[in-house]
């Protein structure tokens, strides 16, 4: 029990980061966006949703090792990882360009 919520306080933690970042920050949605800010080395940071499908999800982790870029794997499904933009559609990867005045590059969950 005390495990299910320390993992609902760490995705309520990214999702507020999350805001942040898109608030103050640059951040891009997007499967194709992505993969174009890895190869530029532009991202400082990429989130996978739960349900990306797994060789997608390993092309951006190679991608994303090639570009020294952190990737951080998000609890939830595309659903919730738009809705944790404040987007009203589905997001499967969001690639962090600029934190602004979140901590999300800094935090280690």
């Amino acid at each position: 029990m005390a495990l299910t919520k320390k993992t609902k306080k760490n995705a309520e933690s990214m999702n507020s980061r999350l805001k942040l970042v898109m608030k103050s920050g640059k951040a891009i949605l997007g499967y194709k966006a992505t993969v174009k800010s890895l190869r530029r080395t532009k991202s400082k940071m990429i989130l996978i949703s739960s349900n990306c499908p797994p060789l997608r999800k390993s092309e951006l982790e190679y991608l994303a090792m090639l570009a020294k870029t952190p990737v951080h794997h998000y609890t939830g499904d595309n659903s919730a990882l738009g809705t944790a933009c404040g987007k009203f559609f589905n997001c499967s990867v969001v690639s962090v360009l600029d934190g602004g005045d979140s901590d999300i590059l800094t935090a280690k969950e």
